[in-house]
């Protein structure tokens, strides 16, 4: 999937405002029109200033690709960053204008869910304000036991000059014990407020975890590469095993291949009924980093020669 620079597309600079970019799109629009354009392209160029507009009028939408950062060049091979849009807070406005059918792959890999919750609509004086959404990274080991973060989101704003900003919003969190990637925390009234005497909206946080250094999650189950020594493996061993939440002695049987699971029940994230944590066998080997590790290394050599670890490949 290929890079789109939609500043490039409507040739606006990347600090222009919104009126700049309204005209620029008005401009273009005439220009590449299919029912009026002479231009052998118009109808693609059409299309595609339709969709560097849908998202530049969009401070919601231009704030979360800004994140993404100028480095990237138009037509350079992209995929989203993961966690892109993290700590941003939007309505979930959605398409706010047009047929985004024909908008590009590489549109739909980033507003395709996150900016699709849709709008409330205003039109009495008294109304509940929108409901708001944004995606928060926490610790796997604050879905082990509960923890209370103050978290800050940004708020894409545009000042009174027509320049897009960001507001800091700081929101003490209670993040509940047993919680997974994908559910969300629901803050009453911590969305946009209200018209009148309507209620203000509600804040949804999407939970993700930070990638850890040492455990990765399946839903609630959580995986863990353990080093072992050949002989704790070959022999087999009692090794301390860390978990999120403590570490735990761990029975590894003799004969134990590198790659073999081994399941501690109920020990993955908490819930009515809990995930498991497996640990994943890793064999460790000595560094020969000096003669006597490289001397015992050939004894070894001489000892097995008739194993072939390659066996299974047929050669």
């Amino acid at each position: 999937m290929e890079f789109k620079d939609y500043y490039q597309v409507m040739g606006v600079a990347r600090d222009a405002t919104q009126d700049e970019i309204k005209r620029a799109y008005r401009q273009l629009a005439r220009k590449y029109h299919p029912d009026v354009s002479k231009e052998a392209n118009a109808e693609a160029r059409f299309k595609e200033v339709g969709e560097a507009y849908e998202v530049l009028k969009d401070a919601e939408k231009r704030a979360a690709y800004d994140q993404l950062g100028a480095n990237w060049k138009a037509g350079q091979e992209f995929r989203p960053p993961p966690d892109w849009n993290t700590g941003f807070e939007f309505s979930g406005g959605g398409f706010t204008g047009g047929d985004a059918s024909g908008f590009s792959d590489f549109f739909e890999s980033l507003y395709g869910r996150a900016f699709g919750a849709g709008q409330r609509g205003h039109a009495a004086f008294h109304a509940q304000g929108e409901d708001h959404h944004a995606k928060v990274l926490i610790d796997l080991e604050d879905a082990y036991n509960g923890a209370t973060r103050t978290i800050t989101l940004q708020v894409p704003e545009v000042d009174a000059q027509g320049h897009l900003t960001t507001r800091a919003h700081q929101l003490k969190v209670k993040i509940p014990r047993g919680i997974c990637a994908g559910q969300h925390i629901r803050l009453v009234g911590q969305g946009a407020p209200g018209r009148g005497q309507g209620k203000p909206g509600d804040l949804y946080l999407e939970v993700e975890f930070r990638p850890h250094p040492h455990y990765r999650v399946e839903q609630r189950d959580v995986y863990l590469d353990l080093p072992v020594a050949a002989w704790e493996a070959a022999l087999g061993a009692t090794v301390k095993v860390p978990t999120p939440n403590g570490g735990v002695e761990l029975k590894i049987p003799p004969g134990s291949l590198a790659g073999n699971k081994l399941r501690l029940k109920g020990r993955g994230i908490p819930g009515s009924v809990p995930g498991d944590l497996y640990v994943v066998l890793q064999i460790a080997l000595p560094p020969a980093d000096d003669e006597t590790a490289r001397t015992f290394y050939r004894d070894m050599a001489a000892q097995f020669e008739s194993f072939n670890p390659r066996a299974k490949l047929g050669v």
